[in-house]
């Protein structure tokens, strides 16, 4: 029998709160940056379809099960591996996870500078003055390494400050505001938008269907890797924020359909915020990545109140990025606190600090941070995944995590159909995504990096398991407690 000693956890405030935790979690540069000019590139109407689709019958069901898993084991990432895979070498796939969320942050939180920058300069009305120029401004702004450093060491800052105060008194504060208050951004550049000449025809891109582009495998490939990666599936924040949640919270309704409903309303608002506009003035929908801080930003001087319009979006943009990294970083804290002997206080600036220092590179040099990005989102987080998915599909049994803490004083019940999805379907398509990319990207860096991460990381994972629970007895994976609940 266990003689470990378990300490008070802490818990949401509220529902709402974990609700707002989990959306301010998974809404993220994915949503208000990426998923409009994705949608641009790939048809639209069409690609919203493919998308909705993949996420309520994919992502949606590993949601649930990520947030039941961190539920039933009140455990950060490393304590619910263990949890089920018992102590030793296999609970390194655990730290995998922690990795690439480390990895994941030390990039995006140049990113969130990026946002920070520009929603200052909105507020300065920056992007409205005479002879100005989005590329220049741009190009300028990433020039200028000391800058890009300066806002990286601000930011992490921020978030250290807000995680201090925990999750009750820092997190959820943040975020029962910070993500409101993004919607409403969002919902008011809408309103904005569609009262322009022309607006209609960017209604009419984002709701009109072209069939064909549901017949392209390019367009299902993006939807799905949008609809994985842009909730955060399987990077462990869904366990972490599903831990702190109390008993009588429900799992699929807040951790499953609330969340994939609020995920896929802001990508699809922020589209019906930017495509309005952008048609209106004659801008192309899939002017790709540049969209929002190159050809939006040239629109704002051509249409009335302007200004103001750029301090809504770039306000909302900075919110959801600074939300997201806020409770990616808590992932890490919250498992380096209850797997070492440091305090909150200590464990969250000997994190921040680590981001921090992990994280200059690609503050440095944005070519770097988009080497990274596409390493890690088409390599590093399918394998977290994948860790996070063996341990429930695989090694508990999505049936007994359903009984125990799925349906727990669930408003919708979840019924067998889910067990083979989270077993079997996910993982397979998770799988059918890398392989796509490998053989696209054959032989290129971005591919030996990959290896590199496939490898390199379960083997250090395993390695710092083996030795760390070296003096622990090894037991039985889960001691469930008798009868289902």
């Amino acid at each position: 029998m266990s003689t470990d000693t378990k300490t008070a956890r802490a818990e949401w405030g509220t529902r709402f709160g974990f609700l707002m935790a989990m959306i301010g979690a998974m809404v993220g540069a994915g949503n208000v940056w990426r998923f409009p000019f994705v949608m641009g590139q790939n048809g639209g109407g069409a690609f919203i379809v493919a998308f909705v689709t993949l996420l309520f019958f994919i992502a949606v069901p590993g949601l649930i099960a990520e947030t039941a898993f961190g539920r039933y084991t009140k455990k950060g990432v490393i304590g619910s591996f263990r949890e089920v895979l018992g102590p030793g070498g296999a609970v390194g796939l655990g730290v995998v996870v922690v990795m690439v969320n480390i990895a994941l942050m030390s990039y995006y939180s140049p990113l969130i500078g990026w946002t920070m920058y520009y929603a200052g300069h909105s507020l300065l009305f920056s992007f409205t003055s005479a002879g100005f120029e989005a590329e220049a401004f741009m190009n300028a702004f990433f020039a200028n390494s000391a800058l890009m450093i300066g806002l990286h060491t601000v930011v992490m800052a921020t978030v250290a400050a807000v995680l201090l105060l925990g999750i009750k008194r820092g997190v959820e504060r943040i975020v029962v505001v910070a993500v409101p208050a993004m919607v409403i951004s969002l919902f008011i550049m809408v309103i904005r938008g569609i009262t322009l000449p022309g607006a209609t025809e960017g209604l009419a891109f984002a709701f009109s269907i072209d069939w064909v582009y549901l017949t392209y495998s390019s367009t299902w490939i993006e939807a799905l890797g949008q609809a994985l990666f842009s909730t955060g599936l399987g990077w462990g924040i869904a366990l972490t924020v599903g831990s702190y949640l109390r008993e009588y919270d429900d799992v699929p309704l807040g951790g499953g359909v609330f969340t994939a409903i609020g995920e896929s309303s802001i990508g699809i608002l922020a589209a019906l915020a930017i495509f309005p506009i952008i048609f209106a003035v004659g801008v192309e929908p899939d002017a790709g990545a540049g969209l929002a801080f190159v050809s939006l930003v040239q629109v704002f001087p051509e249409i009335p109140l302007g200004g103001v319009i750029g301090i809504m979006f770039f306000g909302g943009f900075f919110l959801a990025t600074f939300t997201s990294g806020l409770v990616i970083t808590e992932v890490t804290v919250t498992t380096i606190s209850e797997e070492t002997r440091l305090s909150r206080r200590g464990t969250v600036l000997t994190v921040c600090t680590g981001i921090w220092a992990l994280g200059l590179p690609s503050a440095y040099s944005v070519d770097f941070l988009d080497f990274v990005d596409v390493t890690f989102a088409n390599w590093g987080l399918p394998l977290a995944t994948l860790c996070i998915l063996f341990a429930i599909g695989w090694v508990m049994g999505p049936e007994r995590l359903r009984h125990l803490a799925v349906n727990r004083n669930a408003g919708i019940h979840i019924g067998s159909w889910w067990d083979p999805v989270v077993k079997y379907l996910t993982p397979t398509l998770l799988v059918f995504i890398m392989g796509y990319f490998a053989y696209d990207q054959f032989g290129s860096d971005v591919m030996i990096a990959g290896m590199v991460v496939l490898v390199a990381f379960p083997v250090a994972g395993y390695a710092i398991m083996s030795v760390a629970d070296g003096g622990r007895q090894t037991s039985t994976a889960v001691d469930a407690p008798g009868g289902d609940d």
